[in-house]
């Protein structure tokens, strides 16, 4: 049986804020126009990315071949573990939004996506990764194992840049 792509670690910013920038353009699609079904895309989106990083995830494809190459000024690497965890958080809002729309209408579910656009705002828009900084603060009140991810415990590197920067 063949076994899934890995998630990249690293991760291209670029790439990230593509697929961010999707994912705030489906969800206020859906939200102007009542299109539930853009949950389904969302569904399938964040679960492919979640199991195989962009590798089954049509908008991620488009964020690493197609955007990420042409945005040379986004491009910058972060660790894998905590944009998968953000994707993770992506797919449960996503879940509880379609489970929601199926058992309690459309005008409860759409309340459901306004975290996910301010979350995937915040990453197009400003860099920022909400789920990262859930997952960094998860580790450091022990909940996430520092071997999980070496490069987020590792925080000597990051100490060299901003040194390097100061001078």
């Amino acid at each position: 049986m063949k076994r899934l792509p890995a998630f990249p670690d690293p991760v291209n910013e670029a790439a990230a804020r593509t697929v961010a920038l999707g994912v705030v353009t489906m969800s206020v699609l859906a939200l102007l126009t009542g299109w539930a079904w853009l949950l389904g895309v969302l569904l399938y989106g964040f679960a492919a990315r979640v199991l195989a990083g962009p590798t089954l995830s049509p908008l991620g494809q488009f964020a690493t071949r197609v955007a990420a190459p042409r945005l040379t000024r986004w491009t910058r690497y972060s660790p894998g573990p905590p944009k998968r965890f953000a994707q993770g958080m992506g797919l449960a809002v996503t879940i509880a939004a379609t489970l929601t729309w199926l058992y309690a209408g459309w005008s409860a579910a759409r309340w459901l996506l306004l975290p996910l656009v301010g979350a995937a705002s915040l990453e197009a828009f400003a860099g920022f990764c909400v789920g990262c900084a859930m997952f960094r603060g998860l580790m450091r009140v022990g909940v996430v194992p520092a071997s999980v991810c070496a490069a987020c415990a590792d925080l000597s590197e990051h100490y060299r840049r901003l040194e390097a920067v100061a001078d």
